[in-house]
């Protein structure tokens, strides 16, 4: 039997993207293997949204084509947005790489995989150094949006994610995503409540709702109804599945945040106590300069808007340094914010210049010094920050949702609250994929630890 290294760099929908590709490879007799030293097939999908993502793609294949010396049949292939990004340059530039596959084709890799391997294996001592076999697939494909919906669960799994569209219309001026993801396409209501039975009937207890920009979900494809948007049409349809505990979404935008969606909070009780909001810049002026169409006071207005519907709600958010043009005046501004709004958790990213975007043709191109220096400091912030937030919780009862073995801590569970916050605790078998309280002894920082006296 054939075995595949699968190494996926990025977010949650590349993570979808690799389970549906490895449940497809394994229906064709194929087995995943984590140990690369042992694999026939090796693929490895990309990520663009920052350089550091791509830099290490290229330097994990550059590594793993050594192992072709004693394999020549062996197949090397790249997936994803950097795929679609540089598409056959790949196959030029990198001399062991077979197969290259973008952003819509994910449900064609097995089919292209059986191919290119079962030839190499056919042509043998005869397959010479001149005889390239490759495929570069980074064509558009309409409907691809409805072909991510396969899972590969691990044994005794609770939580899943769910691809509810494709694609980007925003056009930040940063983003690469737009052209690496084509635009924005949504799949039918129907079909993504189909996919969540499937995975609540085998021991899911909770759904993540994936999308680049989630909430703008079928704008383009379906009407309001009774003035509720497609996505809050979604989420109470999702919401209804009997047996599915908990619900959550990502990754929003703040102009998709209407009242429809707002008020989800505070009539869908499976709806989780949670919001990731990218924020991006505190400055007014940076956030037009990325084409993030909203203004720090609209977005506080919203924060706060969301809070007053449920006032136990997590807010966490993205935001990105060192923006081209960055002065410390709006730096300055950007941390005040912070400090205003105190969100649970924050994921702070220097800015990296991409090819094929507006923004690194900008002026104003700032070191990487500074850059460091203000991802430093800001990460300083939001740390204090969250936890202070969990210290409130020491003491406290609250929900959680045991997903199995903590990982850094196999002799330890670990679940999430409704906030999404970690919560380590000791316990047994018997608690995983189950929702319970625990009480809240302590915090380290971002993770919480549960007092087994109460479970």
């Amino acid at each position: 039997m054939p075995k595949v290294f699968l190494k996926t760099y990025g977010c949650q929908m590349n993570e979808r993207d690799s389970e549906q590709v490895a449940r497809d490879l394994a229906a064709r007799g194929y087995e995943i293997t984590q140990n690369e030293k042992q694999a026939d097939v090796v693929l490895i999908n990309t990520c663009s949204v920052r350089d550091l993502a791509e830099q290490k793609a290229l330097g994990k294949m550059g590594m793993l084509g050594r192992l072709r010396a004693r394999k020549p049949e062996m197949v090397f292939g790249f997936l994803g947005c950097m795929a679609q990004s540089r598409g056959g340059e790949l196959v030029r530039d990198i001399g062991h790489v077979d197969l290259v596959v973008g952003t819509q084709k994910f449900h064609k890799v097995a089919d292209y995989v059986d191919h290119l391997y079962k030839r190499r294996v056919e042509l043998g001592d005869r397959m010479m150094d001149d005889e390239r076999l490759s495929i570069v697939d980074v064509e558009e494909e309409p409907g691809s949006q409805e072909t991510i919906r396969e899972h590969t669960l691990k044994d005794r799994q609770a939580t899943a994610f769910v691809s509810i569209m494709q694609g980007c219309n925003m056009h930040c001026t940063f983003c690469i995503v737009p052209s690496t993801r084509g635009s924005e396409r949504s799949r039918s209501i129907a079909s993504i409540v189909e996919e969540v039975r499937g995975l609540v009937d085998k021991g899911v207890r909770e759904v993540t709702l994936l999308g680049q920009i989630v909430n703008l979900y079928g704008r383009h494809e379906f009407e309001k109804a009774d003035g509720k948007s497609p996505f809050v049409q979604l989420l109470e349809a999702v919401h209804e599945v009997e047996g599915l505990r908990r619900l959550r979404f990502t990754s929003p935008h703040p102009i998709g945040f209407r009242d429809d969606l707002i008020d989800c909070y505070a009539r869908l009780p499976k709806l989780m106590a949670h919001v990731h909001l990218p924020l991006q810049s505190g400055s007014d002026r940076i956030l037009k300069a990325m084409h993030r169409t909203y203004t720090t006071a609209k977005y506080e207005a919203l924060v706060e808007k969301i809070r007053n519907v449920r006032p136990d709600i997590a807010v966490t958010t993205d935001v990105i340094v060192g923006f081209p043009g960055e002065t410390e005046e709006d730096y300055a501004s950007t941390r005040a914010l912070m400090q205003r709004v105190r969100f649970d958790n924050a994921f702070i990213f220097r800015y990296s210049q991409r090819r094929d975007t507006p923004a690194a043709e900008l002026g104003g191109q700032l070191s990487e010094e500074v850059k460091d220096e203000r991802n430093q400091d800001l990460l300083e912030v939001v740390n204090q920050i969250a936890l202070e937030k969990n210290e409130e919780l020491v003491g406290r009862r609250v929900e959680i949702l045991c997903e199995g073995l903590s990982k850094s801590n196999a002799e330890r569970l670990m679940g999430r609250t409704p906030g999404n916050k970690i919560v380590i605790f000791e316990g047994g078998d018997r608690h995983i994929g189950e929702v319970f309280d625990v009480q809240i002894e302590r915090t380290t920082g971002f993770s919480l630890y549960g007092n087994p006296a109460v479970l």
